[in-house]
């Protein structure tokens, strides 16, 4: 099913209604309840930038006019909706990404057999005057 980027805006000048910004699943249910069998729509996640001012929201749909549309049950009004190409990684699975290596650290060394200590032992420190100047 292809896939749409809206955007919307949101000036830091703007008076606040009384409401909080909407959350992810009152926004995927909004999709969920405009669409019916015939317009599926299925909000994916959005990007907010504040100091632009912008909020990018991915959704899948059949049409631009479902995504209007679940989006206006969400109460938002995008300014534009575009289709767009997600590229992402082989395997990726939904979650936060996994944590690079420390830069300056090795990697950690592989679990030993059942028993062994996962950490290698720590040594003495060397006796005080024997270490470099």
């Amino acid at each position: 099913m292809p896939e749409f980027l809206a955007e919307t805006y949101t000036p830091r000048d703007a008076p606040a209604a009384g409401t909080a910004a909407p959350r992810a699943d009152d926004i995927a249910r909004a999709a969920e309840q405009a669409g019916g069998p015939g317009a599926p729509a299925r909000f994916l996640g959005a990007i907010a930038v504040p100091d632009e001012e912008t909020c990018f929201w991915l959704y899948q749909a059949p049409a631009a006019d479902a995504v209007r549309a679940a989006m206006a049950r969400a109460g938002l009004r995008p300014e534009r909706i575009t289709p767009a190409v997600t590229l992402r990684p082989p395997h990726a699975r939904p979650g936060p990404a996994p944590r690079a290596p420390h830069p300056t650290r090795p990697p950690a060394p592989e679990p030993g057999p059942p028993g062994t200590p996962s950490c290698p032992p720590r040594t003495a420190p060397p006796p005080p005057g024997t270490g470099p100047p």
